[in-house]
């Protein structure tokens, strides 16, 4: 990819969040949709692409009135939109299509019109874990951070810290879903989910959606919001089936899509000054920032215990408060990427003072796919 060839140049969420009953998930799809299009100044009509995930993209083109050149229906987990915004940079680039709409809804808490199969089905899954039990995310996400734990020292405390700081960033935001300040101690006397898994250390259940629109940096230049730029990508995979991980204490997949983002981007660590991570769960932003190279293995946990990721830290991560006080209605990674447009177009209610590159990374499934995602407010 070329960086900085192409921008999102409109970046919305439904016009509610949390508890929407009265949409479906097609509903939801439609309003990120229309408030994305609309915070572009375009219409409907200038939309000649269209991504999505848990939906059937044909469905969501249908639904608004859209006959596209290009379609994706990607679909690995929650990471998948930052697979989009990689995937649309390469349809534009390639003159496939000019303007793509990248769609989220998810009526996560109140299933609303949500279709009765798996979102990201494995016959892998099916075979040799779910007939053991392993069959949610808690259940899955603790085989891994039980080895790190032993392996690596990471310690109960210092995943309580990850929700805690969080919880400072979303105190920020009006629409996060909990804003008051909790302790360590409200975190490890939080009810247990899956050992070590407590309840604020697991993500929200809530209905809301998100989109996005991409096209030239060319053309984005015309229109009514700053761009942001995508100045680096990547992408990868693993494994379906979480217990065959080659490593429980690292991820294949977060290693290869953030080496690709940051060679693609021509970008040092030194040069971050904003960071997403996904955060289904309290270890996510652990491997995170250990995969990704910001620090050494092992030393996630206690970067994070230390301070370094909060309000006035070094290294301003999640800074809407993340899947475990802002959003998550069950595919986090579109939220993750909207926080990210906002502290490039320098409008976060967190904002970073100064910030110029941020980057965005997901996770898909238990530690299946990832998708990394540098923008930038720089034109270069």
């Amino acid at each position: 990819m070329i960086p900085n060839s192409v921008a999102i140049v409109g970046a919305a969420e439904t016009t509610e969040l949390g508890k929407i009953p009265e949409l479906s998930q097609i509903g939801l799809h439609a309003d990120a949709a229309l408030n994305a299009i609309a915070d572009a100044g375009l219409t409907v009509r200038d939309i000649d692409g269209v991504a999505t995930a848990g939906h059937n993209s044909t469905e969501v083109a249908h639904y608004l009135g859209i006959v596209p050149k290009w379609a994706d229906g990607t679909s690995v987990g929650g990471c998948s939109f930052m697979v989009h915004v990689r995937h649309a940079v390469a349809a534009i680039e390639a003159g496939l299509c000019e303007t793509v709409l990248i769609t989220h809804g998810e009526s996560g808490r109140n299933r609303v019109g949500v279709l009765g199969r798996p979102v990201f089905p494995s016959q892998f899954d099916a075979q040799f874990e779910a007939p053991y039990g392993v069959s949610i995310p808690p259940s899955r996400f603790t085989i891994p951070v039980m080895r790190k734990m032993k392996d690596d020292g990471l310690t109960e405390e210092q995943l309580a810290m990850v929700a805690v700081v969080q919880r400072e960033w979303a105190a920020f935001h009006p629409r996060a879903s909990f804003r008051d300040p909790i302790t360590v101690d409200d975190v490890l006397n939080s009810k247990m989910i899956c050992w070590p898994f407590r309840k604020l250390m697991c993500c929200l259940v809530t209905d809301g959606g998100g989109a996005l629109v991409l096209t030239s940096a060319a053309r984005a230049k015309d229109l009514r919001q700053k761009p942001v730029y995508i100045r680096g990508a990547g992408e990868s995979a693993e494994t379906p089936v979480v217990s065959q991980m080659k490593d429980f204490t690292s991820s294949a997949a977060f290693r290869m899509s953030g080496k690709l983002a940051f060679e693609s981007a021509g970008l040092k660590h030194s040069e971050v000054d904003h960071l997403m991570i996904y955060d289904a769960f309290a270890h996510l932003p652990v491997y995170g920032l250990e995969d990704l190279g910001f620090v050494g293995k092992g030393e996630g946990g206690a970067f994070i215990a230390e301070g370094n990721t909060r309000p006035g830290g070094k290294l301003p991560l999640n800074t809407n408060g993340g899947g475990l006080s802002y959003m998550h209605s069950g595919m986090y990674g579109m939220y993750a990427l909207q926080e990210s447009v906002r502290q490039m177009r320098g409008t976060s209610p967190a904002q970073v003072e100064g910030a110029r590159v941020s980057v965005c990374h997901g996770v898909g499934g238990m530690f299946a796919a990832s998708g990394t995602v540098v923008m930038t407010n720089d034109p270069g």
